[in-house]
């Protein structure tokens, strides 16, 4: 009878350890490939602050991930690069209309071999190969493609633009050599450029101003660990790490 008591109570926790998440301190967050390294700092400085609580990351085009959202990827945040993803989450209501805020601001630029004459859009026209994020999921493509419009050359440029999954990509495309130059974001052009460097900056009147927002979905809006991350993004400490990666934060 004891033996009998014991492997019932023996069943009993291992029922029990099973019904525990696993992962009751995980957060899920998704956002846009440029801001990877950022995002991950304020993980690692969160997360010292608060043990038990680990990240589960997915970056990419915000396009791409915001789509990933919509079909069931896990996702507590989600950062976009540009206005239109968020609200397209927000309108499929995924996202918490209570708890989304502008996190950060970035600048387009053009990058290239140091070596290349290229000082304005419309010298840009003059080249081979220009990469640039695919506008349909990359908001620095679409960022890059209003320039064009606005500056009058993207006719000049329509078969000369290589299409990359992200930004990080496209700077790669210029950085290994496989195009002349590439539209990037300034932040990535700084910190991860080798072979190129910045030739010039999109002038601000030619595409709206690089706007990040960041947001709690309706999952993560009723997870701890998620909101209380959310509120350090809006910390004087998180300010400074972004502007120590070259964004703006006004």
């Amino acid at each position: 009878m004891k033996n009998m008591v014991k492997s019932l109570l023996f069943v009993f926790v291992i029922l029990m350890l099973f019904a525990i998440p696993a992962h009751a301190g995980d957060v899920n967050l998704s956002g846009a490939a440029s801001l990877k390294d950022v995002v991950s700092e304020l993980e690692n400085i969160f997360a010292k602050n608060n043990p038990g609580v680990t990240f589960q990351n997915n970056f990419g085009a915000s396009g791409a991930v915001a789509k990933q959202i919509e079909n069931g990827a896990p996702a507590d945040l989600f950062f976009s690069a540009n206005l239109q993803w968020m609200d397209y989450l927000k309108g499929k209501k995924f996202m918490d209309d209570k708890n989304i805020r502008t996190f950060a601001f970035n600048t387009l630029v053009f990058v290239g071999k140091p070596d290349l004459k290229v000082k304005a859009m419309r010298d840009v026209a003059k080249l081979d190969k220009i990469a640039i994020g695919s506008p349909k999921s990359v908001p620095a493509g679409e960022y890059a493609v209003q320039a064009f419009k606005k500056a009058g050359i993207d006719k000049q440029l329509e078969n000369k633009l290589v299409m990359a999954k992200d930004v990080r990509a496209c700077l790669m495309y210029a950085d290994s050599g496989e195009v002349s130059g590439a539209f990037v974001y300034k932040t990535d052009a700084e910190l991860m450029a080798k072979n190129v460097k910045i030739l010039f900056t999109v002038p601000q009147d030619l595409y709206p101003r690089v706007t990040y927002p960041v947001g709690l979905t309706t999952a993560g809006s009723k997870k701890p660990e998620a909101v209380a991350f959310y509120k350090f993004l809006q910390s004087p400490e998180a300010e400074k790490v972004l502007v120590k990666y070259g964004f703006a934060v006004k």
